[in-house]
């Protein structure tokens, strides 16, 4: 079992880790610190029941005169990301 320094508190912070006392509950020593979520990706996505991911399609926010009705009706609601970028979002949605 690691030796705590003797400064120590109740819970100490020591280069990301968290130190807990010997006579603490807790079976762990330490453990990371969690790891924060980008706030814009949960704005911007959600996850599917299979783990994809969703997103909202770009283009439907001004200047749809200059568009035909095709694009404006085929960029309706959400669509499924592509499996490079899905990768990028999940680094981004640790807990997702």
């Amino acid at each position: 079992m690691t030796r705590l320094p003797k400064f120590a508190g109740p819970m100490t912070c020591l280069g990301g880790y968290f130190f807990y006392p010997e006579d603490s509950a807790n079976p762990a020593v330490y453990e990371m610190s969690k790891l924060k979520t980008k706030s814009g990706a949960k704005k911007r996505f959600r996850f599917t029941a299979s783990g994809k991911v969703k997103a909202g399609v770009a283009g439907k926010r001004h200047r749809l005169i200059s568009h035909n009705g095709k694009y404006i009706r085929q960029n309706r609601g959400t669509q499924v990301m592509s499996d490079a970028d899905t990768i990028k979002i999940k680094s981004y949605m640790p807990y997702a």
